[in-house]
């Protein structure tokens, strides 16, 4: 069967894996590239997003819709970076908000994989249009972010990501009162049933916990140190939202908001082992002056 930009199937006997089903069906479609769309949204089973191990039923409709072709001329871009460590293996990035990390469609130039051709011209770490990105930051989150620069340096980073070895920590502003002063937030993600750009909280979607304390409040609002255990896409976003506690200028899972212009969402803190060495590294990252600002504002407001 070739490619097309969607495909539908309607199952005629059951018990098979969803992932196989779709390398048996769809020949152009390897078990491995399955598993990704699945992952990403873009295969649903009866409108749902589901995992790649959904044993499938007698008339269950698949649908699969092909996402565009990668881009296969990604160009060096002298973008300015905020570099805080740099060695052999990696660099630790302080992104700024608006900057995308990686094209994708409506982003094909402008972006943080475009500035990391132009820093590291020779840079080839077997992601054709994803050099060196080991994980990933929305648009619009600003903070901390780990730049692989060679194969062997991407594929141990991405294996203490997979693991849990790598700390994360954040801060997020969220309208209300936020109680108790430290919880944790269990619910598991995946893609939103009728909105692919979204995600949500599902039955049968991936694990996901996410670690709070109160740092402080602000009239109204509560400043927060958020500790994710897993990497799920826009978690903290949406765990937050799912719990009363939208993130303050989240226009998606939120509300937008009258002092900022993005969300109050920051990746303050990466803890890790150096590839090279195994020796465990600490980089933080403050406050960029538009979350400050805002906070001010915020404050001068309520007194």
């Amino acid at each position: 069967m070739a490619i097309d930009s969607s495909i539908h199937l309607t199952v005629e006997e059951f018990g098979e894996r969803l992932d196989k089903y779709i390398g048996q069906k769809c020949p152009d479609i390897s078990r491995t590239r399955a598993q990704s769309l699945i992952e990403d949204g873009y295969i649903t089973v009866n409108r749902l997003a589901v995992k790649s191990s959904l044993k499938l039923q007698k008339g269950d409709r698949v649908e699969i819709s092909i996402p565009p072709p990668a881009l296969s001329n990604l160009t060096p871009e002298d973008i300015p970076l905020t570099i805080l460590y740099e060695d052999a293996d990696l660099m630790v990035v302080d992104k700024p908000a608006g900057l995308t990390v990686h094209p994708a469609p409506g982003h094909y130039t402008g972006t943080l994989a475009n500035a990391i051709l132009s820093h590291i011209p020779k840079l080839d770490t077997g992601e054709v249009n994803r050099p060196g990105i080991v994980h990933r930051l929305d648009k619009d989150t600003s903070g901390l972010i780990i730049v692989a620069k060679n194969p062997a340096a991407h594929m141990k980073l991405a294996d203490q990501f997979k693991s849990r070895g790598v700390a994360k920590v954040y801060l997020a502003l969220v309208k209300g009162h936020l109680t108790p002063e430290r919880g944790a937030i269990e619910a598991s993600i995946g893609r939103h049933p009728r909105d692919r750009k979204r995600m949500a909280i599902v039955t049968g979607g991936r694990e996901a916990r996410t670690e709070y304390s109160v740092v402080k409040y602000i009239d109204g609002y509560t400043l927060l140190e958020i500790k994710p255990r897993t990497g799920r896409t826009h978690q903290i976003r949406v765990h937050l939202a799912a719990i009363g506690f939208p993130i303050v200028g989240d226009a998606i899972y939120g509300v937008k908001s009258d002092y900022l212009s993005r969300q109050f969402l920051h990746a303050s803190g990466l803890r890790f082992k150096l590839p090279s060495t195994g020796e465990y590294r600490e980089f933080q990252s403050q406050l960029p002056d538009d979350l400050t600002q805002a906070l001010k504002a915020i404050s001068v407001k309520q007194s």
